[in-house]
């Protein structure tokens, strides 16, 4: 980090635009070419190590979460040179898809698959939707059927089959294959016969938390089992869907925090109940999603109020200058500034709420001006990415933990303010908002 963040000795960037361009730069320092294409190296700093290890495929921290943002970065600037790294990037997922083993959407083949299926529409290359099919063709040849239906992994959440079923959704509509669209909804079923879907504990993956602990959180809780229930019943109209996702919603207000017009939600329950985290992970900004595809599938004001109010609680929090023990040290898409931007650029686009945007442009003038960029190698964000070990600080590559997810978000915020000519952007399965980030009232003036 900066020795002295109010004089940094670097030159600053002067807009999201050009912020996301200098993660690029730093990004491409620390490209890996071999005879399988592209990657990346997690952390190119010497004297650090990253903050994840293993899956160097994974959307989630690996290769096709960078390919995503270059992508993108091609998309905004029109410049070749990163469509080329991009397409570079998705030869070597191409190549390494048979060695992946976990099958997840963020840490396995399910992300993998929509990174190609991105490259392959953005670039027009057929091998890589052939690759796209191939991948999606071995997830659904690893179902397991048993007699309480079927699935992967026995997890409902994001983490697990959830973000399976997302996944295979979007290679249904990108690569034109129904059957994916069929074995969805047929695992999802397994999941909405449960009681509470996404209900999980502690003892699940979660070696931080007591082994009796509840989490109604999105990306390894009930709120992203909800979100799925309901994306599944606005794709089927099949009643038992939105019934199940209602009673994941249920259960997320039944245990929230709520005031006149603000609502947090509990890390954890019933140990951590005034332990509110607001990113995507586990706190407002993933809830925030879960209410608004309810939204967006049944049209009920309800579901739009709790938004609202998640909103109001975030917006109130005193972030990002402030850090909370739900909002430390930390930038990203998973738990930090890059995701809470990823939600208010959303919300103004879905709504044409002011207030949203100015929020959004306050998270990015926060991580614009937190990025680290004193070796002219380009930005990097330095931050803590586990809460619990606030000593360990690095600055990582990916998508959801580091340099690429934070360039897409201001990338996105970007787009969010040249209204006159709308740009699409590249929104992962579980983000329920426009993917054109302008509200349609704009658009309709737009000549």
């Amino acid at each position: 980090m900066s020795p002295d963040r109010n004089h940094p000795s670097w030159p600053r960037a002067e807009s999201p635009f050009t912020a996301a361009i200098m993660a690029g730069r730093w990004i491409r320092s620390a490209a890996v070419d071999d005879e399988r294409g592209r990657h990346w190296r997690a952390n190119p700093d010497p004297r650090r190590q990253s903050a994840r290890s293993g899956h160097p495929g994974s959307l989630y921290a690996g290769a096709a979460g960078i390919v995503l943002f270059f992508l993108e970065l091609a998309a905004a600037t029109g410049h070749e040179a990163y469509l080329e790294d991009a397409r570079q990037g998705a030869r070597y997922l191409a190549a390494t898809l048979r060695d992946e083993a976990g099958l997840s959407l963020y840490h396995g083949l399910a992300g993998m698959v929509f990174a190609l299926a991105e490259a392959g529409w953005a670039t027009g290359d057929e091998s890589l939707e052939v690759a796209a099919r191939a991948g999606a063709d071995r997830v659904v040849r690893s179902l397991r059927r048993t007699d309480g239906g079927v699935g992967w992994t026995g997890d409902p959440a994001q983490r697990g089959d959830g973000g399976i079923i997302l996944g295979l959704l979007h290679a249904s509509g990108i690569l034109g294959v129904s059957a994916y669209e069929e074995i969805a909804v047929e695992a999802g079923s397994r999941v909405a016969d449960q009681v509470v879907p996404g209900h999980r504990f502690g003892q699940d993956g979660c070696p931080d938390l007591p082994v009796d602990a509840v989490t109604p959180g999105f990306l390894s809780g009930t709120a992203g089992t909800a979100f799925l229930l309901a994306r599944l019943y606005g794709v089927t109209r099949d009643r038992r869907f939105l019934d199940a996702a209602r009673r994941g919603a249920d259960f997320v207000r039944t245990v929230s925090t709520v005031s006149d017009k603000h609502v947090l939600v509990p890390h954890h329950v019933p140990q951590g109940r005034g332990l509110h985290y607001l990113g995507l992970c586990s706190g407002s900004a993933g809830v925030a999603r879960m209410f608004y595809e309810l939204y967006r599938v049944t049209g009920d004001q309800g579901d739009l109020d709790w938004v609202r109010r998640l909103a109001a609680g975030i917006m109130c929090s005193g972030v990002p200058r402030r850090q909370t023990a739900g909002f430390w040290n930390v930038a990203c898409q998973c738990c930090g500034s890059a995701g809470l931007l990823e939600t208010f650029v959303g919300l103004w686009a879905a709504t044409g709420e002011v207030s949203y945007l100015d929020f959004a442009r306050t998270l990015g003038d926060n991580l614009i001006g937190r990025a680290t960029g004193h070796d002219d190698a380009g930005y990097r964000w330095y931050q803590a990415y586990r809460r619990l070990r606030p000593w360990e600080v690095t600055a990582d590559t990916g998508y959801m933990i580091g340099a690429a997810g934070i360039g897409s978000a201001l990338l996105h915020l970007d787009a969010a303010g040249v209204t006159g000519e709308p740009r699409r952007v590249i929104l992962l399965p579980d983000n329920p908002f426009p993917a054109i980030p302008v509200p349609a009232s704009a658009l309709r003036r737009s000549p």
